[in-house]
Order: C-alpha cells, then structure tokens, then sequence
C-alpha cells in the first residue's frame, strides 16, 4: 500500500530538529555590530539578477539585497521557517482583514512604509516596481526558471510572456518598451503602495509563490540593462541591508551597508556585520574547511563539510547537520540527445539504467547515514505528495548490473557512450566517478567533462540548443523545494511540466508527458491540500515509470562555522545560514 504525506503535518514531524551547533551554541547576549564576515567557496552564481536567481546559493546572496512582498524567517526549528510573512508588505492578505476576495482570486497587497532603494538620493520601494519585477520574469534574454508558477496561476501572465517572447533578447530598449506597452491583467499597481493580484483560479500556495526570491521589487534603472547581463550585475540596486559594493565575476563578490535601509521596515532580516567578503575559485571543500577551522574564514560559500572531517567534528558546537528535504542529486536524462541514435528518448533505454546505480557507495561519498538517506521517488519524504515506493530495487542499495544488462539487450541499446559533464566542487566529482564505474558495469561507457567555469546549470544543461544537439547525455544536478509546507508543485512542476520547456528551465532532460501535464493541472485546481498531494503523487508515480530521472539521495545539508560567528540561524531554502543575522566577535 502506498501512503501519500498530505504535506506540513509530516513535514513537522520529520524536521523539528537538527544534529550538531546551531542556536542554542551561539554566544549568549546582545548581538555586537562590525567586522567582514569571509566567506570562501567555489562558483559564482549563475544568474545574479533577482528574476533569474535559481539556486540555493543564489536565494542566499538575493535575500540580503533583493526584498519581496513576503518571505520566510530564518530558525533552527525547522517548523518556524515554513509560515510566509510580511516582508515588504504590511500584512498576509486574508478573508478576514478583506484583503483576500471572496472568491479567493483576488489578493489586495498593501506595501509598508520605510522601505527605500539605495539611489541618490533614496527613494521609496513602490508598487510599480513590484509589477516592473513580474513582468521582467519571461523576458527573453534570461527567463525566471519559474515563470511556470506564473503563467499557470496569475490571470494574463500567459499571454503577456507569449508576446514578450519574440522581442529581440539583446536590445534592452525593446525589451522596456514591451513592459512599458504591455500589461499583464492580473499584476496591477492600484497605487504606489497597492498591490492587485488576480489568479486564473483560486490557488493555495499563491502567497508561498510571493515570497520566492524572483519576485523581488525591480528599480526602473533595470530597464536600462540586459537581463542578467554583465552591464546589470555590474549595477544591482538594493532595497535590503546590504548592497554589492564591489563584483568580480568568478572571483568575489564585496558587500556593504546599504544606507538606506532601515531595521524598523524590515520584520524578516537584522544587520550585523559591516562587510560581506565571499572569495570564489576555491573547488576543494578540504581547503576550505582548513581556513574556516584556521579562523581565516568564517563560513562556506557552496561546500559542504569534507566528508572525512565529519567524524572528528560530530561535538563540535561549530557544526551543524540541518535538514533539506531535497533530491539532491539526482541523475537526468537528456531525452532529447541525438546521441546513440536517441538511445535516451526511448524508455525502455531509461528504465534499464535506473538499475545501474550503487546508492550505498554515493551515501559513504557524502558522509554516511546521518547525512543522506537513500532516494527512489521524485519527492523526497516530508513534501506534500510523498510515497515511500521503490520501482527499481536493487540488493542492499547496491546497484543491479546484471539487470541493467539484461533490460539493456532486451531494448537492443548495447554500445552506449554517454556524455557526463559534472561541477568541480564538493563532492560532485566523486559522485559523477562513481555512477560512470556504475554505468560501466553495465556496459555504458561515459566521458566525463568537468565544468571549471562555473556554468554547468545556466550555460550547459539549462540551455535546449545544446541538448538537443547532444552535448551532454546525463548529469547529476540537485533541487532543493523552493518552499516547504503546501509545497508540491514546488517540485513536480517546474522539474517536470514540458510545456514550460525552454531557456532557463528547470524540466533539464526536456521531459513532456501529457498525462503528468495534466496531473499538475489537477493538483493545481485540487479543492485542497489532501486531494493536491494525492495528484502529486500519482504524477511522481508516473514520472518514475517512466524513467525521467534516477532520484539518488535525500541529502542534509552539513555546515562549519568560524569560532568568530554567532547568531547562526538557518533558511533550508537557501542551505545556509542567514547572513543578516550572523554577527561577529574578534
């Protein structure tokens, strides 16, 4: 029998808790003022802009200067980070205070006061920035990967990026004066400090959907630049308490105060440290855990813990265990690649190599039980739709060659080459080294291709061209929910809807099957949470029969600390700490 979580009751359960250091071991008293907090890690980000952000490390660095409508707060109680709150806005819009309507499609949003862009001089946060950041979602230089959430829910939203589809991708002024000539019926300013929204239908997770990083307020300057183009990153605007005072792309990012933020119009972050140095190019996670242990750092930027430092560091109140639920990694499949005579399109191809994989070696890899947990669905335990399920089992976890063989020559693929880029840091080499012996015990060889540049999401397996003109077969990316709670399109939809297939996507191996298309429909106008998350997990249960991915691990995130940091409290989306609240002693 399969059991289905309806979603934040399990997810409680489940994450009350961390391992190791976490508030409780942070220096008691008043929060001290001053100093650089020195982060060191690996790769940039790839994508800057707030309306491209689409990674953990991304959310991270977006939340200190980039505000929204609502967010979440950061805590070492994992229940506390699941409720949306105010955070630009003056209040959740409810029946109750007459701002949510009653036919639940129209939400009335009032911006507080006090909340400024760093300008000279200052000005006031307003509505209109608010609709300038939605309609820069679907741009066409570099799309939001979750315009999906968008289109599907807000009324307009799909004819507005359709036509904003065809504008020249590399000429900002085309791409304002589409914004400026075009609107989108359900994002109206009703005035500078009113905000209409109006959804296609009544939609549960409307507000979890406010408070993702891309909907971030965008200053009018924005439309001067490409997207996320190297003229804009080069001039982020901040409404938070830190402002990029300096960016070298590749290499280091140098944060400032943001003088014109103010903490009375702020409920969500705190302000501590006077700078925030993070130093890129660094790939090897045993380097970077010498320094943060030598005091010459103070934080990792995208490295977990070595895995052969977790045993000696177990009672260190400098560590810390913290629960992610994610599906990280997981292995995708290109099903568009022309490579192998399209061996990857074919199901059969798929359902044969979901038996390669020895999880039991890639969970020593990463740090042992206490860190990662075998994964077989698209799901991962705690999340709305969640059913304990294995469709390929193996012995002990341990792969299956043999069977993987035999499916293999049943479908007449035998011969397989498969093109494997994977990222530098962490550990993801020595996963990617350890699924290629996998495969090899199957017969498939891999050519491994190393991303040094920091480009393995936004320049390789995000972009269709290149997949469709196979240069690349598999990888191992991550995803981590973009919220949790009432969360389950937060992973089927933008992972796995093929309508939303395209530039920047998250659906990386271009999977498209109507049914599971229709699922998501379904879920999405599910009269409540129950009846969505039994639609979410019959769309996983068919995305497994069909063999879209190979789901690996449900992995913790592990984290170091500098003796010098306090005040440590955690954002699983972002799989840090927040920087805001960090603060200093010598």
């Amino acid at each position: 029998m399969i059991k289905v979580s309806a979603g934040l009751a399990g997810l409680v359960l489940g994450l009350a808790g961390c391992t190791g250091g976490g508030e409780g071991a942070a220096a008691t008293g008043r929060p001290r003022d001053g100093g650089t907090l020195k982060i060191v890690g690996s790769s940039d980000v790839e994508h800057l802009d707030p309306a491209a952000v689409a990674s953990v490390g991304a959310y991270g660095l977006a939340r200190v200067f980039a505000r929204t409508l609502f967010g979440t707060r950061a805590s070492n109680d994992f229940r506390e980070t699941i409720p949306v709150r105010p955070d630009v806005a003056q209040r959740v819009p409810t029946r109750e205070n007459g701002d949510l309507g009653k036919d639940r499609r129209t939400y009335t949003v009032r911006l507080r006061t006090g909340v400024r862009w760093n300008t000279r001089p200052a000005r006031a946060v307003t509505a209109h920035d608010f609709v300038r950041g939605f309609e820069r979602l679907c741009n066409p230089a570099s799309p939001s990967a979750g315009t999906g959430y968008f289109v599907s829910t807000i009324k307009g939203m799909a004819g507005y990026c359709r036509g904003f589809s065809a504008v020249d991708p590399k000429a900002p002024g085309a791409m304002a004066a589409y914004q400026r000539d075009h609107d989108i019926e359900g994002v109206r300013a009703k005035d500078d400090r009113t905000l209409v929204f109006r959804l296609n239908r009544p939609a549960s997770d409307f507000l979890n959907l406010l408070a993702l990083p891309y909907t971030a307020a965008a200053p009018q300057e924005y439309d001067r630049y490409v997207p996320d183009g190297p003229d804009l990153r080069r001039n982020t605007i901040s409404d938070g308490p830190y402002q990029i005072a300096e960016y070298r792309p590749g290499l280091s990012y140098l944060l400032t105060r943001n003088p014109a933020w103010r903490a009375a119009a702020d409920p969500l972050r705190e302000r501590h440290v006077a700078k925030i140095q993070i130093t890129l190019g660094q790939d090897s996670a045993e380097t970077v855990q010498q320094q943060i242990e030598q005091g010459v750092s103070d934080l990792a930027w995208d490295q977990p813990v070595p895995t052969s430092a977790i045993p000696r560091l177990r009672n260190d109140t400098r560590f810390a265990i913290m629960e992610t639920p994610s599906n990280s990694p997981y292995l995708v499949f290109n099903t568009h690649s022309p490579n192998n005579r399209g061996a990857l399109g074919d199901r059969a191809v798929r359902r044969a190599l979901e038996f390669a994989v020895d999880r039991s070696a890639l969970i020593k890899i990463v740090g042992g039980p206490s860190v990662a947990r075998p994964l077989h669905t698209v799901i991962p335990p705690g999340n709305s739709g969640y059913a304990a399920v294995d469709h390929y089992p193996t012995p002990n976890e341990s792969g299956d060659p043999a069977k993987c063989r035999q499916l293999l020559g049943q479908a007449g693929r035998t011969g397989l080459t498969l093109k494997f880029p994977y990222r530098t840091n962490s550990v993801h080499k020595l996963i990617a080294q350890s699924i290629a012996e996998n495969l090899d015990s199957c017969g498939v060889k891999t050519e491994l291709t190393p991303d040094t540049g920091g480009s393995f999401y936004a320049g390789t397996i995000a972009t269709p061209a290149k997949a469709r003109a196979g240069e690349w077969d598999i990888a191992a990316p991550g995803w981590t929910p973009d919220w949790y709670g009432n969360n389950g399109r937060s992973i089927i939809q933008p992972l796995f809807d093929g309508r939303a297939y395209g530039q920047n996507s998250t659906n990386y191996g271009g999977y498209d099957n109507p049914q599971v298309n229709a699922l998501i429909d379904a879920a999405l106008t599910a009269p409540d949470t129950a009846v969505a998350a039994g639609r979410w997990q019959q769309a996983d249960q068919q995305i497994m029969e069909d063999a879209a991915i190979v789901p690996l691990l449900d992995r913790s995130q592990t984290l170091f600390r500098s003796s010098r940091v306090h005040g440590a409290l955690f954002l699983p989306t972002t799989a840090t700490y927040d920087y805001t609240r960090l603060w200093l002693t010598s």
